[in-house]
């Protein structure tokens, strides 16, 4: 990683700005520093004094006798440009910059932080900061930091934007003996961000979690790319500020980068498989629970208890969250029986009445872990006179130790109480347990871990770009160009109309009437009841002249209806244009239900699309569940069922209900126009009339700008590249198909697998790897097209119903670092089909791909055997490097001059 290396892994420091004054940054970090028992050279500068808490100071940074890895800048914000350029003279690769309010103070129509950011790019050199706390990496003694509280060794890497938050977090895990990998700061970010840090921490050997505080992020797309692939290895939580309107504006004032919509930042975190946590509370509660949990196999939650109140107040929490209470089986239920009192609730949850002693926890709690009936179990506990709270913690502790199927289960705790409470709950916490102080805490936690895994699932979904359904592109390209020509830039429902049905979107027919009477005479012909609309593009809301009437039954209705409508028009806005009047039939909205449905374009993740239910008065922050394109219609559907399950979309009781496939299959068509028309900056679709599974555009609008950047790189997640499609020859005159992977390939690349010999598998993966499961599956189809890209050979036909079937005969793939300079590449054949020529056109393609990505060089491994691999490298220019003592043969292409 550039540059990071010298940052987390520093043998050496300088602090600029070092003092002996105790209030002042460069002495509480030089104390710092010595506390923690650092082992490489701790260097002060300072022009005032000889020696700094006893150790040999240097006037300037030029009299520094080595140059350090790592440079913490102590000084004041009006002088660190010029330190950053005397750093950079002297060789330094990495400095983490203290001081507050860089990006308030002006000099040349710039601010100072950019200033600095720009000369320390000259140098090539990596900067954390402005406004940082410094960095505490407690592996290697190193607390290079001015916080008042030490960090302890342990396996959580924790990178925050709020220094205040850093303290508050250390004092907490201080309590809990929670300790950390790495501890950072990140201050305002104006170079080394939270990707590049993801990327590195995911494959960090002493980081198990990673935590974010997150006020706003930069760089969508790439935060995206690494958060996706680094989910893939570590958990990570994240705990985002400005979750509403004004502390969204509050986070601008903090960091300066728009934050966006809290909705969609919320969308970003679940799409990439991380878990969001509302504030530092529940970062808490989720940091134990994540801790101390297996995996969770599913989400049925059994709770047990010796108090009925508290149980049902798990339960409210339970079913407010969206959990899942488990069902006990009659086997279960017969065991307890045999063991509770008659009065027990026979029931999920499992009261074990207030009388409970210790013998009747331990007897129940046996019962559940033999039973199969649940995925996690909560033991809550009273205060109870039998049952003392401390002596049931320590037997139960026991129980679960020693009971061989407590490990398939998550477990949690629940010690109600405060004084005897406390010391239960160290017990569970110390055995490796979850405690917690609430019924509401605890199932907050078992939640986090449903958020989580359900997030997992989501995680790596790169849908198609073309969607599920017929397009027509090139018709939309020429109505909006034709548009744009004219300077049309605001669009209502007659001209958004042919752009809609293009991709195959229902509409209602709509004319247009230039008076009163055309209105009347169109009404006559097309039927009754109908909608008159005024049509000015200087006039966006309508109703602000009661200029929609709905249900007209008669042609005098009609005529009357539309002179008023421009009566008020004259009078109100007497300079407005208006280009006539709009006549629809009215739809058929006995037992449909109103939607809403919208393309926002986000400061910082671009083009999102909203779902709702139409409502007067809707609020993007709070009534639309956001989806972030690309969808496919498993995305879509994660969408759909979150809007319902949040109440942005209510099931309600009518005679048919939403068909949740046909609205994912309209969420796929708007995905797929927005990705293929950026010149569409947003359009919103009210009403949307759903019945069953009809879809009615009834009321649309659209914005268009002219649009000259890259077309993909507007959005937060790379699309499927349909144009790096292409069909080539085999040898023997076949015509093969070669495009990149899809999610979609996951059934074909099985079967693709099972058609290659053992063979020629373990010369390509290096072992026996047995049957691949769909998580291995998914890892080799659900890729990031960012940094990863995957082509298949396939062969088209049609099977016996006339359907189009593609089978895969041969699999190339890179895989490149995340500075885009190296790749690694493979090749993989259907073991009966060598000698096609095959070997040699995935090679080819995935060069040529290499090539125009930019990427300096392409490299790959096989074994000395696999001659058939190592002639066709060295046949396209690989240089080859056999080490016959480690059973290997390493190959190297390089792309540019400066790839060597």
């Amino acid at each position: 990683m550039d540059g990071l290396d010298k940052l987390l892994k520093p043998k050496s420091i300088a602090v600029i700005g070092a003092s002996d004054s105790p209030n002042r940054a460069g002495n509480v970090v030089i104390r710092n520093l010595l506390a923690g028992s650092f082992h490489g050279p701790i260097m002060p500068v300072t022009p005032k004094y000889d020696a700094v808490a006893g150790v040999l100071a240097y006037p300037s940074i030029d009299s520094l006798p080595r140059v350090p890895d790592l440079a913490i800048v102590c000084t004041n914000a009006h002088r660190n440009v010029e330190i950053i350029r005397q750093l950079g003279e002297k060789g330094v690769k990495v400095a983490i910059v203290l001081a507050a309010g860089m990006a308030n103070i002006i000099t040349d129509n710039q601010t100072e932080e950019q200033r600095m950011f720009d000369v320390a790019r000259q140098f090539n050199m990596r900067l954390v900061g402005p406004n940082s706390m410094g960095l505490i990496l407690p592996w290697i003694n190193l607390n290079a930091s001015f916080s008042p509280i030490a960090a302890n060794k342990g396996n959580i890497a924790f990178i925050s934007q709020s220094a205040a938050v850093c303290t508050t977090i250390l004092d907490w895990a201080k309590n809990k003996n929670v300790g950390f990998s790495t501890f950072l700061s990140l201050g305002d970010a104006c170079d080394i961000n939270f990707a590049e840090l993801l990327d590195n921490l995911c494959r960090d050997s002493k980081t198990e979690a990673i935590l974010l505080y997150i006020d706003s992020v930069k760089d969508a797309r790439r935060f995206m790319s690494a958060a996706r692939a680094a989910a893939r290895n570590r958990r990570i939580l994240v705990v985002k500020s400005g979750r509403t309107p004004a502390g969204s504006a509050a986070a601008f004032l903090h960091t300066g980068s728009p934050a966006g919509l809290d909705a969609v930042y919320d969308a970003a975190i679940r799409r990439s498989g991380m878990l969001r946590v509302n504030n530092t509370h529940e970062l808490f509660a989720a940091v134990e629970t994540l801790a101390h949990s297996v995996p969770l196999r599913g989400e049925r939650l059994a709770i047990l208890t010796n108090g009925g109140g508290p149980a049902i107040m798990a339960v409210d929490a339970l079913a407010d969250r969206g959990g899942k209470l488990a069902q006990l089986s009659d086997e279960t239920t017969s065991k307890l029986s045999a063991l509770l009192p008659s009065c027990w609730s026979k029931a999920n949850p499992i009261d074990i009445i207030g009388d409970a002693d210790i013998n009747r926890y331990e007897q129940a709690v046996k019962i559940l872990l033999d039973s199969d009936d649940f995925d996690a179990l909560l033991i809550m506990h009273s205060p109870s006179a039998i049952a003392a709270g401390n002596e049931t913690a320590r037997r139960l502790v026991e129980v679960l130790n020693s009971h061989p199927r407590t490990r398939k289960f998550n477990i949690l705790t629940n010690w109600a109480g405060e004084d005897e409470a406390i010391a239960s709950r160290k017990i569970f916490t110390e055995a490796g347990y979850p405690a917690y102080r609430t019924p509401e805490s605890a199932v907050s936690a078992f939640m986090h871990l449903v958020e989580y895994r359900r997030n997992q699932k989501q995680l790596m979904e790169t849908p198609v770009s073309f969607g599920e359904t017929k397009a027509n592109p090139k018709h939309v390209h020429d109505v909006v160009n034709h548009l744009l020509a004219q300077g049309i830039t605001q669009l209502e429902t007659h001209d958004v109309r042919p752009v809609l049905e293009a991709y195959g979107f229902t509409t209602l027919p709509t004319w247009i009437a230039s008076d009163p009477a055309e209105a009347a005479h169109i009404a006559n012909q097309i039927g009754y009841p109908v909608a008159v609309k005024l049509r000015s593009p200087d006039i966006p809301h309508k109703s602000e002249v009661h200029g929609v009437l709905l249900y007209l039954r008669t042609a005098e209705e009609v005529a009357n209806g539309a002179q008023a409508i421009l009566d008020r028009v004259s009078l109100e806005y007497p300079n407005a244009r208006i280009d006539g009047l709009l006549v629809q039939r009215m739809a058929k909205r006995a037992g449909a239900q109103e939607l809403r449905l919208s393309v926002h374009h986000d400061a910082t993740f671009g083009p999102v699309i909203l779902l709702g239910e139409d409502a007067g008065d809707w609020d993007i922050h709070k009534n639309a569940a956001v989806g972030i394109p690309p969808l496919n219609m498993a995305l879509a559907r994660y969408m759909v069922i979150n809007a319902i399950k949040t109440g942005k979309i209510t099931q309600r009781n009518l005679p048919e209900k939403i068909d949740i496939p046909a609205l994912c299959r309209l969420l796929v068509k708007t995905s797929q126009l927005i990705i293929d028309c950026p010149e569409i900056e947003s359009f919103d679709i009210h009403p949307l009339l759903a019945t069953g599974d009809e879809m009615t555009v009834i009321d649309a609008s659209m914005t268009l700008h002219h649009f000259k950047g890259n077309r993909q790189e507007r959005l937060a997640i790379r699309p499927y590249p349909k144009e790096l499609e292409e069909t080539v020859a085999l040898k023997n005159g076949e015509r093969i198909l070669l495009r990149p992977i899809l999610p979609e390939d996951e059934p074909q690349h099985a079967e693709f697998i099972s058609k290659v010999s053992v063979e020629d598998l373990y010369k390509r993966f290096f072992s026996d790897v047995g049957e691949f499961n769909h998580e291995a599956l998914a890892n080799l189809t659900q890729i990031d097209y960012d940094r990863e890209m995957a082509f298949v050979a396939v062969q088209q036909s049609t099977n016996s119903d006339g359907e189009p079937e593609e089978t895969i005969i041969g699999v190339t793939r890179a895989l490149s670092d995340p500075e885009n300079i190296e790749a690694e590449f493979a090749i993989l054949v259907r073991s009966d089909l060598k000698g096609v020529g095959l070997g040699s056109i995935l090679m080819n393609k995935i060069i040529r791909y290499c090539r125009e990505a930019g990427l300096h060089r392409i490299t790959g491994m096989t074994m000395p055997s696999n001659r058939g691999m190592i002639m066709l490298a060295q046949k396209v220019g690989f240089e080859i490097d056999i080490q016959m003592e480690d059973g290997i043969v390493e190959m190297l292409l390089p792309l540019l001059p400066s790839g060597r």
